[in-house]
């Protein structure tokens, strides 16, 4: 599945109710998402760790609808020959 299949079936599933919610109260979703991402991270249950990369990527999708923007299509700054805003250590 491409990135904008994923994000146009949470679009599909979501995006009424998550346009209504708004993008404060959204985005504050997501943030919870990440910090339960962090815990899954210290730990050793891979099965939890999957289940909440799943929910970043649903919320951050979810944010990305709200905001008219196409996941896919920014990723592409990462796809070119030369990657945009790469800082050297």
């Amino acid at each position: 599945m491409h990135i904008n299949e994923f994000q146009s079936l949470i679009s599909q599933k979501y995006e009424k109710r998550d346009r209504e919610r708004g993008i404060p109260a959204t985005f504050m979703w997501f943030v919870e998402e990440v910090g339960e991402l962090a815990t899954a991270l210290a730990g050793d249950d891979h099965d939890n760790k999957t289940e909440e990369f799943a929910d970043v990527l649903a919320w951050l999708c979810t944010l990305a609808n709200i905001s008219d923007v196409d996941l896919e299509k920014a990723c592409a700054k990462y796809t070119g020959k030369e990657i945009k805003g790469f800082k050297p250590k």
